[in-house]
C-alpha cells in the first residue's frame, strides 16, 4: 500500500523554479538529449556526473530529491529482471558459481552498468512531467509535430491521447489504493501465500478497476462532447506558447552538457 502512496510517475508537482517556467517544447527537446547522452555513458565516472547532475537538477527545480527517487519505484522490478539476465547469461572470466550457474565478472559489470542506466532514463524522463503542466504538455507536443500535420498526421489527436493517458495515471493509482484498502477491509490479503495465490488475490482488484477506467473514459468523452470539443482544428489558446532566449540557451546548454560528458569519458577510456 505504501508503494501505491508513494508513485509520483506521471504527476505534476507546482513550484516556482526556472525549469517550470520554461517552454514545454524546450524541456520536450531537451529529454531525448539528456537520454542520449545517459545511453552513450559506460565509465563510472560517467554515472557519478550524471547522478550529480540529477541532484543538481532537483535542486534548481525546487523539488525534494525523494520525490524524484520515487518516480523510478515502477521500473525497479524491470531493473532487477534486466540486472540478473546480464548477471547469469554473460560471458567472461567467471568469479563465482551456483550449480550450473556461473557468475562472471563481465557479467556484473554489464548489470551494474544497465541498471544505472535504466535509473538514470526514468529520473531524467520525470522530469519532463513533474515539472510541466498537463496541458501545456500537451500543446508542446501539439506545437512541435505541426510540420508534420500537411502530410496527415494527427499531431492534435496524438498530443491530446499522450496528456489524458499522463494525467490518469496518478487518478488509476489512487483507485487502485482504495480498492485494495477495501479488499483488506473485508479480509483480503496481498502479501502472504505463495505467488500463484498473490496473483489471485489481485483478481478483485483488476476487475473493478478495469469498471473504473471505462466509467472514467466514458464520463471524460461526455465531458469533451459537452464542451463542444471537436478536435484541433480552429481551437485558440488562451496562453500560447512563446519561445525565449532563455529557452534557447537553457537547450543550448544541455547539448553542451551531453557533448562535454561525452567527449569526457572518451578521454578515460584506455
Amino acid at each position: 500500500m505504501k508503494f501505491l502512496n508513494n508513485l509520483t510517475f506521471g504527476q505534476y508537482v507546482p513550484a516556482d523554479s526556472p525549469v517550470h517556467s520554461l517552454d514545454p517544447r524546450c524541456k520536450i527537446l531537451a529529454v531525448p538529449v539528456v537520454l542520449t547522452g545517459i545511453f552513450m555513458a559506460g565509465h563510472v565516472a560517467a554515472f557519478a556526473a550524471w547522478a550529480g547532475l540529477l541532484a543538481a537538477l532537483a535542486w534548481y527545480s525546487r523539488l525534494p530529491f525523494r520525490l524524484v527517487l520515487n518516480s523510478a519505484k515502477p521500473v525497479l522490478i524491470l531493473v532487477a529482471f534486466t540486472a540478473l539476465i546480464h548477471i547469469f547469461f554473460t560471458d567472461g572470466t567467471p568469479i563465482l558459481k551456483l550449480g550450473f550457474v556461473t557468475i562472471t565478472r563481465e557479467g556484473v559489470a554489464a548489470a551494474a552498468q544497465m541498471g544505472l542506466r535504466l535509473l538514470l532514463l526514468v529520473l531524467f524522463a520525470s522530469f519532463l512531467t513533474l515539472t510541466t503542466k498537463p496541458m501545456e504538455l500537451s500543446d508542446g507536443l501539439e506545437r512541435l509535430f505541426s510540420p508534420l500535420v500537411r502530410f496527415g498526421f494527427p499531431a492534435h489527436e496524438l498530443a491530446m491521447m499522450m496528456t489524458i493517458a499522463l494525467r490518469f495515471i496518478p487518478t488509476l493509482l489512487t483507485e487502485t489504493d482504495r480498492i485494495m484498502k477495501a479488499q483488506l477491509a473485508r479480509g483480503a490479503s496481498f502479501d502472504r501465500g505463495s505467488l500463484w495465490k498473490r496473483l489471485k488475490a489481485f483478481i478483485p482488484v483488476l476487475i473493478p478497476l478495469f469498471v473504473i477506467v471505462f466509467q472514467r473514459a466514458e464520463e471524460l468523452a461526455t465531458a469533451m462532447e459537452a464542451r463542444c470539443y471537436r478536435g484541433g482544428e480552429g481551437r485558440t489558446r488562451m496562453r500560447p506558447l512563446r519561445w525565449s532566449g532563455r529557452d534557447t540557451a537553457a537547450l543550448a546548454a544541455t547539448v553542451a552538457v551531453v557533448v562535454a560528458l561525452a567527449a569526457g569519458e572518451r578521454s578515460l577510456l584506455p
